[in-house]
């Protein structure tokens, strides 16, 4: 028998292509079961989230109604806060005209009086001075 080189050749260049296509073969089913278990993972993940997402939603919507009401109270205490200083504004207008202004015109009258009492007692004390000076004048020996 002889051996014929060139079938071994093909024999062994078949078995490797053989080998090649099974190894293939079960890349492409690992591939699969991969493909699988990623989708089944997803699936859990997705399923593990969406109630997080429903809880993350609700708490942003209650948070954008606590900030309207914040912003509406903020509002109400500024205009609070306008109104009653220009009501203390006001208030110490009305004390200004009814206290003020008539202590400052009564302090004026009595002013007055004491300066009109200052030039009566002045005047009365120039006349007895005048008496002692004019009495003096005889007596001055000079």
């Amino acid at each position: 028998m002889t051996i014929d080189w060139s079938d071994v050749f093909l024999g062994v260049i078949a078995f490797g292509a053989l080998v090649t296509t099974v190894i293939q073969i079960g890349a492409v089913i690992a591939a699969l079961r991969v493909a699988r278990e990623a989708r089944q993972m997803i699936a859990a993940v997705q399923q593990d989230v969406r109630p997080l997402v429903v809880k993350v939603n609700q708490m942003a919507d209650e948070a954008s109604r606590t900030l309207v009401l914040a912003t509406a109270q903020a509002q109400k205490v500024d205009h609070l806060v306008t109104d009653l200083s220009r009501r203390a504004e006001e208030t110490a207008a009305v004390l200004q005209q009814a206290i003020v202004t008539p202590a400052r015109e009564g302090l004026a009258i009595v002013a007055a009086v004491r300066a009109g009492l200052g030039a009566l007692r002045g005047w009365r004390g120039m006349t007895t001075t005048r008496r002692s000076v004019d009495e003096e004048d005889p007596l001055f020996i000079g």
